[in-house]
């Protein structure tokens, strides 16, 4: 079936089905909202609309607490790091990273470049740190924070969130608990307020379904206090919580505000992906994806391919990470899948960057039952090894 057939109820150009970790396909709902015409920042009707997306983002997050704060600014994910890097921490503080891919490489040196001392908690590739050892290193420090990629985008290691935050407010109860969710929140389940979470930083672009160029998170109020209790100033301007604090205030209140001009566009096709999102339980689309990813995984293994997470635990449900076989390179096996209408990512992580490939399956291209992404996927990646002389085992 060719990628034609596939959408064929979809308004969009006939192009190849992105299959990465993000970005990922868009509803066509989505991208018409992106279309919506010019509106003033501080006008009545865009104030309102941001307001509603803000609510939507709680329930997302599953908080009711009133002193929680969501933030939606404009910039990738990567700004998430910077706001909690200038806001929640000083120079000289303690961090814990905890390690299960690239990403946590990159959020300590973000930590490092406001002279937070960021010590890192490693483990092998396609695993994460056991909860002894984390308690171990609680113990011989004093952290202001501890972070932890619920899933890291170069290993596809999905980390196990509600133990973690149970074992940090039991040994180390005063260190905020932040998570990177930007390939989490949408496609696993994330409580914000049940676990104790203080921060959850995420972008639009992944299982949230909205195009790239919104950074999203969730602050909890330990976590505003944090930031009203500094010695000094927010190490950053564009990134300073005290700047945007009042904003997302007075949107979710309803009343215009200023400090940096948003995107309305964006905003509107946030607005539409959680609509769609919230119309039905959460409980049900993370069910959708665990149920897609076990398919995938066991057609994979299948296969014969090796996944980088080799435990079921460790295993996230909006992508699959897989060693490549027979010494193969991912150089000669993706312009194979492409030919096939598919686009799987190459590796990200350092050490292994050339022996894998990821695939990236979340959103609308497991959701909506008119789509053949899938299985289409299945059948590229299979084609595409055995063009390369791969027999499948």
């Amino acid at each position: 079936m060719d990628s034609e057939k596939d959408r064929s109820l979809s308004k969009q150009p006939d192009h190849p089905a992105l299959l990465i970790p993000g970005p990922v396909e868009f509803d066509d709902a989505v991208l018409e909202a992106m279309g919506h015409y010019s509106q003033s920042h501080v006008g009545a009707p865009f104030v309102a609309t941001f307001a509603e997306v803000l609510t939507m983002l709680r329930k997302l997050m599953q908080t009711s607490n009133p002193a929680s704060q969501p933030f939606v600014i404009s910039g990738s994910g990567t700004l998430g790091w910077d706001m909690v890097a200038a806001n929640l921490a000083e120079r000289g503080d303690e961090v814990l990273v905890l390690h299960t891919g690239y990403f946590a490489d990159s959020f300590a040196d973000c930590f490092k470049t406001y002279g937070v001392l960021a010590t890192q908690l490693k483990a092998p590739i396609g695993e994460r740190p056991q909860l002894p050892e984390i308690e171990t290193a609680l113990k011989e420090k004093d952290y202001k924070i501890i972070t932890v990629t619920h899933v890291d985008t170069s290993t596809g290691v999905l980390s196990e969130i509600e133990t973690l935050a149970e074992l940090v407010h039991r040994i180390s109860p005063d260190t905020l608990i932040v998570v990177d969710g930007v390939c989490s929140v949408g496609c696993e389940d994330l409580q914000f307020d049940k676990w104790g979470i203080d921060v959850v930083l995420t972008a639009s672009q992944k299982a949230i379904g909205c195009p790239a160029g919104l950074c999203i998170s969730m602050y909890s109020g330990r976590a505003i206090e944090s930031l009203n209790s500094r010695k000094s100033p927010p190490a950053s301007y564009f990134a300073s919580l005290k700047n945007w604090l009042p904003i997302m205030q007075n949107y979710e209140a309803k009343k215009p505000s200023y400090f940096a001009t948003p995107s309305p566009q964006l905003i509107h096709a946030l607005h539409t992906a959680l609509s769609q999102i919230l119309s039905s339980p959460l409980s049900e689309r993370f069910a959708a994806h665990r149920d897609t990813s076990h398919r995938i995984k066991s057609a994979v293994t299948s296969m014969g391919l090796k996944q980088l997470a080799t435990k079921p635990e460790n295993q996230a449900n909006g992508m699959t990470a897989m060693y490549l076989p027979n010494d193969l390179k991912a150089s000669e096996v993706l312009p194979n899948i492409l030919k096939r209408g598919v686009i799987f990512a190459g590796g990200l992580h350092k050490d292994i960057a050339t022996k894998y490939i990821r695939f990236g399956h979340m959103g609308v291209s497991i959701l909506d039952p008119n789509r053949q992404d899938i299985d289409k996927a299945l059948e590229a990646l299979r084609l595409g090894l055995a063009e390369v002389g791969y027999k499948s085992a």
